[in-house]
């Protein structure tokens, strides 16, 4: 039992799990075995829902302080975000390769495809600096810098909404990490008003 349990805490296993959607929609596609559309759109899915992951970890962890599965994902915060960036590459990676360099170039003004190119520049600096390193050299200038996932989130779902065809998930998800946030600001307010 023990052994399992060092198991599940590993980091190297999230991270094999992280991953292994990314490795089977990646070989998918390059050996023909999905097509386009699909890899585009489930690569998508993976990058909000983990992104939505990474952002739910703190309002959880406000709503449940005392429980240890919360503090087990504020240790691993990272892996989910990392994740999402890696998520939003492969998307990103399929749409230009398709598309083409003209192509990706003449759409990127269209209000649907910048806001993604827009979320994608704002991951960058967020995954590069996701890491212990960063963490010690930047200092309290972290967070401020990470704070800015909000923005790529909101950008990311604009960007959903407009390209969509069907919009129903793109709100459905909006709305339940609306709810999440809102919880949070609610649970801090009284804690706020005793101090």
């Amino acid at each position: 039992m023990l052994s399992a349990v060092r198991l599940i805490n590993s980091y190297g296993l999230l991270a094999a799990l992280l991953a292994l959607p990314w490795a089977l929609l990646a070989a998918g596609y390059w050996m023909e075995r999905l097509f386009y559309g699909e890899v585009v759109h489930e690569s998508g899915m993976w990058a909000i829902r983990l992104t939505m992951a990474a952002l739910l970890v703190t309002p959880l962890r406000r709503l449940f302080p005392r429980h240890a599965w919360t503090t087990w994902l504020v240790e691993r915060r990272r892996y989910l975000g990392v994740a999402a960036f890696a998520y939003v590459l492969l998307h990103t990676a399929v749409y230009a390769q398709r598309a083409g360099l003209t192509r990706t170039l003449s759409e990127a003004t269209e209000l649907g495809l910048l806001t993604g190119w827009l979320a994608l520049l704002i991951f960058l600096p967020l995954a590069a600096t996701s890491n212990d390193v960063s963490v010690r050299r930047m200092g309290v200038a972290w967070k401020r810098v990470h704070r800015f996932v909000y923005l790529a989130a909101v950008l990311s779902f604009v960007h959903w909404v407009l390209v969509a065809f069907d919009r129903t998930a793109a709100y459905l998800h909006l709305a339940i990490l609306a709810a999440f946030e809102l919880a949070r600001v609610l649970v801090e307010r009284p804690r706020k008003s005793r101090s």
